[in-house]
């Protein structure tokens, strides 16, 4: 849509005089976020810095809004902000922040390797981890130093990086998981900071955090580099490594050793945070409500047998809808991705609201997945607001943890078979108890973040 001479001008988010609303944007993102929606609407202007150096930002809470950031008018509102462009640079060109044909080109080269055929074949992966992480969950809460507890934040993340790990990488797993959680989360905090900063040094100034983060940068590469270098004289292996050396089309080629790194880096940082922040949190509120979690108990053992029963095939997601229901639920309350950004190319309107060219926007899982307008009572846990007729009853967007539009995430029928497959092998085997911890405090990043542990006790079935 095009604005009008009617259009009004974004309210402003008031902050401090000195750096307006920059401190809170940095210390408390998603609390700012929700209270700027509350006191002043569904699209609001946050101006940020010192003055004379200060930036505007729009934010879209609703999903109408949403709608036309990402789909409707997604040619208008490209991924050039200074967010992306820092991220990039850290991890690459690859799908997550590329634009125009290089990112159609890769689109079209990729989308093969995930298709629901494939993805499902996926299954015995996610079935053979889940089944290692509950071998050794029973053999530690079973020893002499048993505490009968588990962290479930630092626990997903590890299963999940484990599975998108053997899915990529093949046997490889084990040195690729050390190397990736060593490097990539300081390599997300470098690029975040530097997207906050008003004044940013150029990467090739030797400070500190530039000399650090060029290191990190090389180990990652170096890492992915000599695995995708075993695979190029073989073709005999169905890891997605090896699926992309050899991926090419008469219209767009192949991807060459850059673009490779960059999607390999890209699956990693994506592939497993988005699913991690869901089986951790899907795992925590079934914890702290046993009514629900008994129920996906019995629907679980219908469908696999009860504890020490069979794998998980992808043929069991359509018979598991209530542990479906309860991953999309967790995916509301605690989206992996609170934040999408990005800048608007041409003068745009949004619920009578003028956004000028040039602009800075994101649009807010965190905030619209709690828009009271859409979800009663949001912060309450209540999976059977993902029955049929309650999704069919609400906007397209009023839900998009996984983001939408001809941007929308690639790896997203991954994502869920991984967390359905993964927490119904887990719940067959444990029940899960609150162990008093209390809400989760959570900061944002590129991706949601958990600033505090959360414990949950487990006791073998």
């Amino acid at each position: 849509m095009t604005t009008t001479t009617t259009a009004a001008q974004a309210p402003i988010v008031t902050g401090s005089p000195l750096l307006g609303s920059m401190s809170d944007l940095l210390n408390d993102p998603l609390a700012a976020y929700l209270r700027a929606r509350r006191d002043h609407g569904d699209v609001v202007r946050f101006r940020a810095g010192p003055p004379g150096l200060r930036s505007d930002l729009y934010a879209v809470f609703s999903a109408e809004g949403a709608q036309q950031v990402l789909a409707t008018r997604a040619a208008d509102f490209r991924k050039d902000n200074v967010f992306y462009e820092e991220l990039r640079q850290s991890v690459g060109n690859g799908l997550l922040t590329s634009q125009d044909e290089t990112y159609l080109r890769q689109r079209r080269l990729i989308q093969p390797l995930f298709t629901r055929q494939r993805v499902n074949g996926y299954a015995s992966q996610v079935g053979t981890e889940a089944a290692a992480l509950a071998a050794a969950w029973r053999a530690a809460s079973e020893g002499p130093e048993a505490g009968g507890a588990v962290e479930l934040v630092g626990e997903m993340h590890r299963f999940a990086l484990l599975v998108i790990g053997r899915i990529l990488f093949g046997t490889d797993v084990k040195k690729a998981f050390e190397v990736i959680e060593r490097t990539m989360p300081p390599l997300q905090e470098y690029s975040l900071k530097r997207g906050f900063s008003p004044l940013r040094t150029p990467r090739t100034w030797p400070t500190p955090a530039n000399r650090r983060a060029a290191r990190l940068q090389s180990e990652l590469f170096a890492l992915c580099d000599a695995i995708i270098d075993s695979r190029r004289d073989r073709d005999d292996r169905d890891d997605l490594v090896t699926l992309l050396v050899h991926a090419e089309s008469a219209e767009d080629g192949s991807l060459d050793a850059d673009e490779l790194r960059e999607q390999v880096l890209i699956f990693l940082l994506a592939g497993h945070e988005t699913t991690a922040t869901a089986l951790a949190f899907a795992l925590h509120l079934l914890a702290r409500h046993p009514e629900e979690q008994r129920r996906v108990q019995d629907e679980v053992d219908r469908v696999l047998g009860g504890p020490g029963g069979r794998a998980p095939t992808a043929a069991d997601m359509v018979e598991l809808p209530y542990l479906t229901m309860v991953v999309k639920e967790a995916m509301r309350l605690y989206p992996s991705a609170p934040v999408v950004g990005r800048r608007v190319v041409a003068d745009a309107e949004i619920a009578g609201i003028r956004i000028p060219a040039g602009a800075d926007v994101l649009v807010s899982p965190w905030v619209t997945q709690r828009h009271p307008d859409y979800w009663p009572d949001a912060e309450r846990f209540d999976p059977t607001r993902f029955t049929p007729e309650a999704e069919a009853g609400r906007p397209r967007y009023a839900w998009f943890p996984f983001g939408g539009g001809p941007r929308a995430c690639i790896g997203q029928h991954l994502s869920m078979l991984e967390s359905v497959l993964g927490l119904a092998v887990l719940l067959r085997e444990f029940t899960f108890e609150d162990a008093g911890v209390g809400e989760v405090p959570l900061g944002a990043g590129v991706t949601l973040m958990a600033k505090g542990p959360a414990w949950a006790r487990i006791t073998t079935r």
